[in-house]
């Protein structure tokens, strides 16, 4: 790997209401996401908001995963940022789209730290 860390960006959606608006069903499902990509969770954070929407962060030693939802608009902006080459980013991001039942993501890579220029990749699931 010649960069410190792979950073997913992802847009999800197409997404179920009921699952988007649910704090413990959220958390389960990015806590799960972490360790369905092989990270270590450290700790995590996640808040309701009225009427709807969540946002939250899964702190694992890789670095993190991070949401904010949209649930009246069926949307789901995702980031997972893993350093070192054990964890696979998209495992998680894969994990979370059929989890919140998406019915299209948009999704692309940035690597972190890169010691030469950064390359992008966009992928479609």
């Amino acid at each position: 790997m010649n960069a410190l860390g792979r950073h997913v960006l992802a847009e999800i959606y197409g997404c179920d209401f009921d699952i988007l608006n649910d704090l413990k069903k959220v958390e389960e499902i990015m806590v799960n996401a972490a360790l369905e990509a092989g990270a270590e969770v450290r700790e995590f954070v996640f808040h309701k908001f009225s009427p709807q929407g969540i946002s939250g962060v899964v702190v694992i030693s890789e670095s993190h995963l991070a949401i904010h939802t949209w649930p009246e608009l069926g949307y789901a902006a995702v980031d997972v940022f893993t350093c070192g080459d054990r964890v696979n980013p998209w495992d998680a991001c894969k994990f979370l789209t059929e989890q919140f039942n998406a019915q299209h993501v948009d999704a692309k890579e940035v690597e972190r730290g890169a010691m030469m220029p950064s390359h992008r990749q966009a992928v479609n699931f």
